[in-house]
């Protein structure tokens, strides 16, 4: 590596970008975000879609497509200029969209392109400094915090922070204040228990201030119930409102849904993702929530057992939603698999997809996952207790920290404790060799 070379690599490392922020994971997780992002859509996610496209892009050149990858970039540039709709193209909005070029470039060999995007960077970062010396720019802030959010549970409490900060320096963002508090959101148990009184004081003020943010009504909504408050009416009016949305995942669909399942009908549920499926029949989305109706339906209301026709539709259902998404359908090919179970005439095909699942090649993740999946499905619906035991010991003895694993392992104790089965001697000596 020459020193020119060494050096570049250096400043690199120093940027602020989707590629300094350490969201590397596994392929599999890659492919989910993608399509997670994908579903947001260009109309819904509007004010966040400069911010789409740089994470389209990060995600197209983690997975290998670096000239999608490109393609991305150069349209978050165009989208976050039109945003800000400011006399000036350039702005401190773009400084990560140059930081994630210049990383992309070095990448392709690029030296040159790449060195370009670094000092355009630098131009930005010294003619719009941060009103804090200490800070990143607000810009910079709000950006990583949504780039975290989006990127999964793991990363929830430092976007918080980070959405914090931007407001802090600059709060008259508005989709800043409801971003933060969706993810404030998240980290409470917003459907079973109460939210802290000063979150649901920050949520109220932020559904004031966005009345359009059908997502963050659905929430508060939410949140309302949880504190026994009567939603029905309120509810019903954001339902039509949600219909009349395009199909998005930031259009409130998927949380009024859940909504309508705990607090509301499991059946009016059901109608209302029908509803939703019969007005937009071409949105995968729409459909992937009609399928999250009927498995919660299905495998988890066992009080009251689902006709065969229900089954029958989940089951179509969920093939079409397999199909739409086929590059990350792990979960719901063992979803479908259960489903299947349920029907008097359909014990065979849940037996042959867990077959084939398990004869597949899958990261050790996801591997974790189909083992304890399948450990439970021996256990439950086979009522194969000693050959879920192998699969609890299978989970487990994959090194990969996971709430899988944990959860096997957990598993595996209880049944030593209980000291009823024959295995128990087995199950002793593999916790005792086991390790962490």
């Amino acid at each position: 590596m020459s020193l020119v070379q060494t050096a570049l690599e250096a400043h690199l490392e120093d940027l602020q970008c989707h590629f300094t922020w350490n969201l590397n994971t596994s392929r599999s997780k890659l492919f989910l975000l993608k399509d997670k992002v994908e579903d947001i859509g260009s109309v819904e996610g509007y004010s966040w879609l400069g911010h789409i496209y740089n994470l389209k892009g990060y995600i197209h050149s983690q997975l290998g497509f670096t000239q999608d990858a490109l393609r991305y970039f150069c349209k978050a540039a165009e989208a976050l200029r039109q945003m800000r709709n400011t006399v000036s193209e350039e702005g401190p909005w773009l400084v990560i969209n140059y930081g994630n070029l210049a990383w992309l470039h070095y990448h392709m060999g690029e030296q040159a392109q790449s060195q370009t995007y670094l000092k355009k960077v630098y131009t930005l970062l010294n003619e719009y400094p941060s009103a804090c010396q200490e800070e990143l720019h607000p810009e910079i802030c709000a950006e990583k915090a949504w780039t975290l959010m989006t990127f999964g549970k793991d990363h929830i409490l430092l976007a918080v922070e980070y959405f914090q900060r931007a407001i802090r320096m600059q709060p008259d963002m508005v989709e800043w204040h409801s971003s933060h508090v969706v993810a404030l959101a998240s980290t409470s148990k917003l459907y079973k228990t109460r939210l802290q009184a000063s979150i649901f004081e920050k949520m109220e003020i932020a559904v004031k201030h966005d009345p359009d943010n059908l997502y963050l009504a659905a929430l508060y909504l939410a949140a309302c119930a949880a504190k026994g408050q009567k939603i029905e009416s309120e509810a019903c009016q954001l339902a039509k409102k949600v219909l009349r949305k395009p199909a998005s995942s930031y259009s409130g669909i998927k949380p009024l849904l859940k909504l309508y399942r705990l607090y509301l009908s499991m059946h009016e549920a059901l109608d209302l993702a029908e509803e939703a499926v019969e007005r937009h029949p071409g949105e995968r989305y729409l459909k992937r929530c009609a399928a999250i109706c009927y498995k919660k339906r299905i495998l988890f209301h066992r009080d009251i057992p689902p006709e065969q026709n229900m089954i029958d539709r989940a089951i179509s259902l969920h093939r079409e939603v397999i199909s739409l998404y086929p590059q990350s359908s792990l979960k719901r090919k063992i979803t479908l698999a259960n489903i299947y179970a349920k029907s008097a005439r359909g014990q065979a095909k849940a037996d042959q997809i867990f077959e084939e699942l398990l004869e597949g090649k899958q990261e050790p993740a996801d591997r974790q996952m189909l083992y304890i999946c399948y450990a439970k499905y021996l256990h439950f619906t086979k009522k194969q207790s000693y050959k879920s035991i192998e699969y609890y010991m299978k989970t487990a003895a994959i090194q990969y920290p996971s709430v899988h694993r944990g959860r096997s392992i957990q598993i595996l104790q209880k049944i030593k404790a209980r000291n009823r089965n024959r295995m128990c001697r087995e199950i002793d000596e593999f916790l005792a060799n086991l390790q962490d």
